[in-house]
């Protein structure tokens, strides 16, 4: 299992995560639910990225999208 520090870095070119980022991305790769509610921008995508790359296998993401 990699790092998912190494992985912001290395895979996404950033070098240090938005504000609860890490803590979502940490639960998630230790196999915890999760139900992350963020405002545009705050960097939803790395929080189902990430730990579906550090995991490994298939990962599922339910998002309901909200267009206004």
């Amino acid at each position: 299992m990699k790092n998912p520090q190494y992985m912001l870095e290395h895979v996404f070119g950033y070098r240090q995560f938005r504000p609860y980022q890490e803590q979502i991305i940490n639960a998630l790769a230790q196999n915890q639910d999760a139900l992350v509610i963020m405002p545009t921008g705050g960097g939803k995508s790395l929080c189902f990225q990430i730990p579906s790359l550090v995991r490994g296998g298939t990962g599922i993401v339910v998002s309901p999208l909200i267009a206004l």
